[in-house]
């Protein structure tokens, strides 16, 4: 079995290498246009392997052709502009009033209309060289999924918030991860978990009751949130339900992509060290927990045809009541050769569908000015978004994307 990583040279590699022999794979290749990180993390990669006793080859490698050609999957995760992209789209939305952040809101929207094109010429050149399932780990997750199915790409998005959430709470059980589902519905980073199934029995109530509190100050939100709407919100939702905090934040604080910058110059320092036969554990502040564990599962269920459960992002296909048919959910779906295909799901309740929907209808305009690169569609996906919304404002933030990122 031949995999292939687009985006090798990242500082999350490690974390995937890690886990790679659980996978029969014979050729694994990491692909990067950057020749400094290729070199650094290639080498880190040959050393773990190594030490894995991994028999088969590893390729690293500028060649794109060459690294997708006969793959039976390709891995994509690749951040256009690097870091320095990330602290743009985290800085221009504050002087509005904007929350900052680099997968929604209007430094999403910048990162989607940079991404969506490289990922369709990647895409692009996978079809041509393979017949390669794609498994997007590339942000923002959901509107690059749909760019890749709209384009007849056979994709699955990925996020690693549900196996988070998973693993978290079978350590809090004593119970191995395989036992638990978490059932967290909604779209890449705006989902909600309404169920956690512990052999097939909810047990979210009992979770709530005991550890609610240690939860709601885990992701910022005041424990009588959780209690009143009986879920489990992504830390993603702190934007919209606490998004005056947020700003406030932001407009004292050091912006995030300045930190990851920082950790990962440590990362590649430490990468460099030919003593280094496994990932360290600063690796684990560069965010991206439980990547390894997310990405190499899902790719053993559509090897071995074992019908686990993945938390993946695929079309809705009518799985939540409210959504259209090719708007792209994350939900939990049973993993087989032939796909995901979605466990089935009770209504979104008004709260929880209300703020789905309006961030669908945001996804599927930026999608559109991302293909268009028309400024009118940039401004219509601006005023749709629920942190936005308003029309001198998104006027005044289109002045800011024509010049950094439609230009």
């Amino acid at each position: 079995m031949k995999v292939a990583v687009v985006g090798g040279g990242s500082t999350y590699t490690p974390e995937l290498v890690s886990g790679l022999s659980r996978l029969d794979v014979s050729e694994f290749v990491l692909h990067d246009i950057d020749a400094e990180r290729r070199e650094v993390v290639g080498g880190l990669a040959r050393r773990m392997l190594d030490r894995q006793g991994y028999t088969g080859s590893l390729d690293v490698t500028d060649e794109l052709d060459h690294a997708v050609e006969g793959a039976d999957f390709v891995l994509i995760q690749i951040r256009v502009g690097g870091q320095q992209a990330r602290l743009a789209d985290e800085t221009f939305p504050l002087p509005c009033g904007c929350i900052g952040q680099e997968t929604t809101g209007a430094g999403g929207l910048a990162k989607a209309l940079r991404t969506v094109p490289v990922i369709l010429e990647i895409a692009e050149r996978v079809r041509e060289t393979s017949d390669a399932w794609i498994v997007d780990f590339t942000n923002p997750v959901g509107i690059v999924t749909r760019a890749l199915l709209d384009h007849g790409h056979r994709a699955i998005g990925l996020c690693n918030v549900a196996i988070g959430f998973q693993r978290r709470w079978a350590a809090g059980l004593g119970v191995p991860p395989s036992r638990i589902v978490v059932d967290q519905v909604g779209l890449n980073h705006l989902t909600w978990v309404r169920r956690v199934l512990f052999d097939g029995r909810d047990v979210l109530p009992e979770i709530l009751a005991e550890h609610g509190d240690e939860i709601a100050r885990d992701l910022e939100l005041p424990r009588r949130l959780l209690d009143e709407l009986g879920v489990v919100p992504s830390y993603y939702l702190r934007y919209f339900y606490a998004h005056d905090e947020v700003l406030r934040e932001q407009l004292d604080g050091v912006p995030r992509a300045q930190t990851v910058a920082e950790i990962e110059r440590e990362l590649l320092e430490l990468y460099r060290d030919p003593e280094l036969v496994e990932k360290p554990a600063l690796l684990e502040q560069r965010g991206g927990a439980f990547y390894s564990e997310a990405a190499l599962g899902l790719v053993a269920s559509l090897v071995s045809n074992d019908g686990a459960v993945h938390e993946v992002d695929v079309r809705n296909n009518g799985t939540l009541a409210g959504l259209a048919d090719d708007d792209v959910v994350e939900v939990p779906a049973r993993v087989t050769s032939a796909g995901a295909e979605p466990l089935e799901q009770p209504p979104l309740s008004p709260e929880l569908l209300g703020l789905t929907q309006h961030v669908a209808a945001y996804e599927r305009l930026a999608l559109q000015a991302a293909l268009s690169r028309d400024p009118l569609d940039v401004k219509k996906a601006l005023l749709t978004h629920p942190l936005i919304g308003q029309y001198a404002v998104a006027e005044q933030l289109l002045e800011s994307m024509v010049a950094e990122v439609l230009a």
